[in-house]
C-alpha cells in the first residue's frame, strides 16, 4: 500500500516533519510504501477558480508541481496532510495545495474512501483550528479518517521540541498504528 505525506512546513526537517516520521514508522514497519512530499517552501499558485481543471483534469498552472502531485494522489491508498500552525491556521502553501487538488480531484470521486489524516505542529495555540481546516479537506472528499488517542498534534517551537511532547509522540504513533489497521481492513 502507498501512503503519501504532504509536509506543509517550509522547514524541511522541522517539527512537522518529525511528527510525520513518527506517524509513518508503524506503517513502514508493516512494509507499506511511504513517501514524504515537501509542499512548504514550494512556490505554489493559489487557485484562480477558472474551473478548466474540471474539463481537463489538470490545473492550468504548469510551472509548479501540483499536477505531478495529483497523479501521485490518484494511486495512493492514504494521504497525510501536515502543517505547522501559522497565525492559527495552516501555511499558505498547504492552503494552495488543498484548494487546487480539491478542485481537480474532488468532483472525480477519486479521493472517496481513501484514508486521510491531518498532522499539526504548534508552538502553543491555534493548533485545533489548523487541525479542523485540514480535516475539512478529508470530509468534503468523502475520505475515511482514523483517529488517535488525542488530536493529531505536537507541541514545540524550536526544531526537535515536539520530540519532548510525550503525548504528541504517543498520538502520532497511535495514529500510524490506526492507519495501518484501517488500511488492512479496507483492503482485506
Amino acid at each position: 500500500m502507498k501512503i503519501l505525506a504532504f509536509n506543509g512546513s517550509p522547514r524541511t526537517n522541522g517539527n512537522t516533519r518529525q511528527l510525520i516520521d513518527i506517524c509513518l514508522k508503524p506503517l513502514q514497519e508493516k512494509g507499506y510504501d511511504t513517501e514524504i512530499i515537501q509542499v512548504g517552501g514550494t512556490l505554489l499558485h493559489g487557485c484562480s477558480a477558472c474551473l478548466s481543471c474540471r474539463k481537463t483534469g489538470q490545473c492550468i498552472f504548469k510551472d509548479d508541481p501540483i499536477n505531478e502531485w495529483v497523479e501521485k494522489i490518484k494511486t495512493a491508498d492514504a494521504i497525510i496532510l501536515a502543517s505547522p500552525t501559522y497565525y492559527a491556521n495552516m501555511t499558505s502553501e498547504m492552503k494552495a495545495f488543498i484548494d487546487r487538488t480539491g478542485y481537480i480531484l474532488g468532483p472525480t470521486g477519486i479521493l472517496a474512501r481513501k484514508v486521510g489524516a491531518p498532522i499539526v505542529a504548534a508552538r502553543r495555540g491555534g493548533a485545533i483550528n489548523t487541525y479542523n481546516t485540514l480535516m475539512a479537506f478529508f470530509g468534503i472528499n468523502s475520505m475515511i479518517v482514523p483517529m488517535s488517542s488525542y488530536w493529531n498534534l505536537g507541541i514545540g517551537r524550536e526544531k526537535g521540541e515536539v520530540l519532548k511532547d510525550e503525548e504528541g509522540v504517543r498520538t502520532m504513533t497511535n495514529l500510524g498504528n490506526n492507519m495501518a489497521w484501517l488500511l488492512e481492513k479496507l483492503h482485506a
